[in-house]
């Protein structure tokens, strides 16, 4: 595991701006990565008395997650002290990390990485231009024009898959404006793609990475649902699913390229397990809120407000699940309400990200996620894949006897 780290500002008051509204009222659990000999990463839970490790009792996050309650499990174990929660969330976001310290890691391990795409209408309307305007941000404003007057902001209220959307496509196809994104938009089938291989994810205060041959591309701050091997939502965490418009805009069949690359998918800072104090209501209410801050003195908010979905949760849930098994869970971006269309550079020319762009993603429930863009090419490379983290635990004496 490289401990390369990102430059990212400290605030004075940067704990708060990590943990969620409620602070530690939650039970939030996540991942660090544990020096000593050997080191490697450990499952953590975040209590006032600060940040202990679980690792003895659940080696991995599959494998807590996949507990009957998750949230009650952690209760009854102690664990091991290892740091205090002020100290934890400075060295994950720190211009210099003490390497002798723990960092925040993603807090997902053996769970594959999937995204719902096209979940909210106003970021479908994006995709449409994507489309017709070939991954060329110059053609997008004049064809925005076009395509709103001809389908509106109506779309929100039609409910996928229902005999209202099926007439809107019919009458879309006769104007000869029908695409995929519409397809899955407002079709009975949701668009569930993988968006990074298992361990592949960063975490809060990590490098982020956009492809060096990308010119229009964008943060998308998102929900995201961490999924055990039955199917039942644990808990939620945020994310970062960033996309490559120009890239995606040649082709859907490239979506491959515009979202699966190194470091281009960040999680964290934690996973809030389902609790007395937080649940499927919380989350079908929450507002993701985004903030990028350039070198060039650039900023960019935005919001993703659950309430917009166009798909529920648990139905997203159930057509990753309808056809395939995920014995190790998984974690699923919903989908983002955001697609910035506002200039940075030259008129027409929408907003691409620059090196450097600070990403801040936070919620109410769920804390604050930041990390800096850099290309993927000169991110740290992913290298502690499934042979090294199991190799890892077994050198720590962590799979005798464990459930796994």
């Amino acid at each position: 595991m490289s401990s390369t780290t990102t430059a990212l500002p400290v605030r004075a008051d940067g704990m708060h701006t990590v943990l969620p509204q409620d602070g530690l009222a939650g039970t939030l659990v996540g991942r660090v990565w544990r020096a000593g000999a050997p080191a490697g990463p450990s499952v953590v839970v975040l209590r006032p008395e600060g940040v202990f490790d679980l690792s003895r009792h659940f080696p991995t996050m599959s494998t807590l997650l996949d507990t009957a309650q998750p949230a009650q499990a952690v209760r009854s174990v102690p664990g091991e002290l290892l740091c205090s929660v002020e100290g934890l969330l400075d060295n994950s976001g720190s211009a210099r990390r003490d390497d002798s310290a723990p960092w925040l890691l993603a807090p997902c391990d053996l769970q594959v990485v999937k995204a719902a795409g096209v979940t909210f209408a106003s970021s479908m309307i994006e995709r449409v231009i994507e489309e017709q305007a070939g991954g060329d941000p110059s053609r997008a404003q004049g064809l925005r024009s076009q395509v709103l007057a001809l389908i509106g902001t109506s779309l929100a209220d039609i409910r996928p898959g229902s005999p209202q959307a099926q007439a809107l496509k019919q009458l879309l196809q006769q104007q000869k404006l029908w695409s995929q994104y519409l397809e899955v938009g407002i079709g009975p089938d949701a668009e569930v793609f993988t968006k990074a291989p298992v361990l592949a994810a960063v975490g809060h205060g990590q490098d982020i990475g956009i492809r060096a041959d990308s010119r229009w591309n964008n943060p998308e701050p998102e929900v995201v649902l961490a999924v055990n091997s039955r199917g039942g939502i644990a808990g939620a965490a945020l994310g970062n699913d960033v996309n490559l418009r120009d890239i995606e805009g040649r082709s859907a069949l490239l979506l491959g390229k515009a979202k699966d690359n190194n470091a281009s998918c960040a999680i964290g800072p934690f996973i809030r397990l389902f609790d007395d104090s937080f649940g499927l209501d919380q989350l079908r209410r929450e507002t993701v809120h985004l903030h990028v801050v350039g070198d060039d003195g650039f900023t960019l908010r935005g919001i993703n407000t659950m309430a917009s979905i166009s798909r529920d949760p648990v139905d997203l849930v159930a057509q990753t699940t309808a056809c395939h098994q995920y014995p190790d869970g998984f974690m699923l971006f919903l989908g983002t309400l955001f697609a910035p269309t506002e200039d940075r550079d030259e008129p027409g020319g929408g907003f691409t990200h620059k090196l450097g762009d600070v990403v801040t993603i936070h919620s109410h429930w769920l804390g604050g996620l930041q990390n800096r863009v850099t290309h993927c090419e000169a991110a740290p490379p992913w290298r502690f894949g499934l042979r090294a983290l199991f190799g890892n635990l077994a050198a720590r004496g962590l799979l005798q006897g464990a459930r796994l």
